[in-house]
């Protein structure tokens, strides 16, 4: 199949530090080569890839000292999609609505996957003009705000089975990834970690939207012996980050569209405990791969059981569930559905997967 994939330009693919949804777009596109198929990478110019690459800009715009007006790049890179849409059987956007307005008034198929949350206002509005856009969740309980939409398919996130190190031995401290946004949850990582007592070490990227909460609300949390700021991270020092530790802490305060952190951390062996909002129930299999718990004093009690977990059930289910190759062959068979221009099936609507009896994430449609 002759596919394109159309990634942000915010970070490359994959991205040097932080960046999920870019980092997804690589473990699918490198997936979906080495299946055999022709696939062309739309990205930075700073991508690595062993499909083909059209670069909308020279790097990544983040990173970019001489970027000012990111969305100029953008609009390039759909005029370059749509300049070549005939030599694709099937167009993968990551870009979330930017296309739309073009995308309808043009024939080629064409689905979206979006990577974010959809309980935002401002979307009610967007999506009663384009309700009728194909798209993709990344969970179940992702589209609970807008069940209406003309969904295609669910399909987890998955990376390749080979770049995580499975770590046996459980550490000694508890880990913190990903950003310093008061939803995920980091001054209350540091309060549990307080309460259990233990080390946490915390590797974090620093928004320029959330500078002023990180220096008033979490900065005057770092000043204890038991706290460790490591600062971003990419791969592979993520990897031994997560492995060396007994378990991460996912406290979120919203409803997370998916949580790749967590199965990179079970990828390692490292089980999760979690608040139970969005995803993180299909996600984690409570008393397996990790705990899912209600409120703080649940976390503490987790943190103290943690040692019941094996970590070797913990890989396996990243293993059966998690990986880059079952991401890849769910898409496809929303590809070809789409290709072959059938309907989606109807199922019931969203919910929390039952992971002995219900297929797979892709079949999962309403």
């Amino acid at each position: 199949m002759r596919i394109a994939q159309v990634a942000p330009l915010f970070e490359s693919v994959p991205p040097k530090l932080y960046g999920g949804t870019e980092r997804v777009v690589s473990w699918l596109t490198e997936e979906l080569v080495s299946l055999g198929h022709d696939v062309t990478l739309f990205a930075s110019g700073d991508s690595m890839t062993t499909a083909k690459l059209v670069a909308a800009c020279p790097e990544s715009l983040r990173l970019s000292p001489e970027s000012v007006d990111h969305l100029a790049h953008q609009i390039v890179q759909i005029e370059q999609v749509l300049r070549h849409k005939d030599d694709f059987d099937l167009i993968h956007f990551h870009i979330d609505y930017l296309h739309y307005p073009l995308s309808r008034r043009e024939r080629y198929s064409h689905v979206t996957t979006l990577h974010g949350r959809l309980d935002i206002p401002d979307l009610v509005p967007l999506y009663e003009v384009y309700g009728d856009m194909p798209v993709i969740s990344i969970s179940n309980s992702q589209r609970d705000p807008l069940p209406q939409l003309n969904w295609q398919g669910t399909v987890y996130h998955g990376l390749p089975i080979e770049n995580y190190k499975f770590y046996r031995k459980s550490g000694e401290y508890l880990a913190f990834l990903g950003r310093t946004s008061p939803e995920k949850g980091l001054d209350r990582a540091i309060e549990i970690a307080r309460s259990a007592g233990m080390p946490l070490k915390i590797a974090a990227k620093i928004d320029e939207s959330d500078q002023e909460y990180f220096e008033t609300v979490i900065e005057p949390l770092l000043n204890r012996d038991d706290v460790e700021f490591v600062g971003e991270i990419g791969y592979p020092e993520k990897n031994e980050f997560l492995g060396k530790a007994a378990a991460l802490l996912f406290p979120i305060a919203w409803p997370e569209p998916f949580g790749l952190v967590m199965i990179e951390a079970m990828a390692c062996g490292t089980p999760v405990i979690a608040y139970p909002f969005g995803s993180v129930p299909e996600v984690v299999q409570d008393g397996i791969s990790g705990y899912v718990v209600a409120d703080e004093a649940g976390v503490v009690e987790a943190v103290k059981r943690i040692h019941k977990i094996d970590r070797k059930q913990v890989r396996r289910h990243f293993e059966q569930n998690f990986t880059a190759n079952r991401m890849a062959l769910d898409y496809l068979k929303i590809y070809e559905r789409m290709v072959s221009r059938k309907k989606a099936p109807l199922t019931a609507s969203s919910g929390v997967l039952n992971w002995m009896k219900l297929p797979s994430p892709s079949s999962s449609t309403t």
